[in-house]
């Protein structure tokens, strides 16, 4: 089996164009690790307010500020944001 070039890997029609995407993958990569690390450091915190509020008396979740991280994520991203802080919300605090 012989190696893919730069070029069929990336679909690019040029040789320049590969390097360009080639290393854009890579910084996209590079992002993608951070933002993985940034949910799973929020999944933290999150554990540890819910703890909190659980331990005082209080509901697992605090659906007024749910609605106010949803919008955040809307006002920043338009309406795909909304989608993406409801599946972080989900990985942070379970389904409800």
């Amino acid at each position: 089996m012989t190696a893919m070039t730069q070029t069929e890997k990336t679909g690019a029609r040029t040789d320049e164009a590969a390097t360009l995407i080639g290393g854009a993958r890579e910084r996209i990569d590079s992002l993608d690790d951070r933002i993985i690390g940034l949910i799973q450091e929020r999944m933290a915190v999150s554990a540890v307010i819910q703890e909190a509020r659980i331990s005082s008396g209080g509901r697992r979740v605090n659906l007024t500020r749910e609605m106010e991280v949803l919008g955040h994520y809307r006002d920043a991203l338009g309406k795909p944001g909304t989608a993406l802080a409801m599946t972080m919300l989900e990985l942070c605090r379970g389904r409800i």
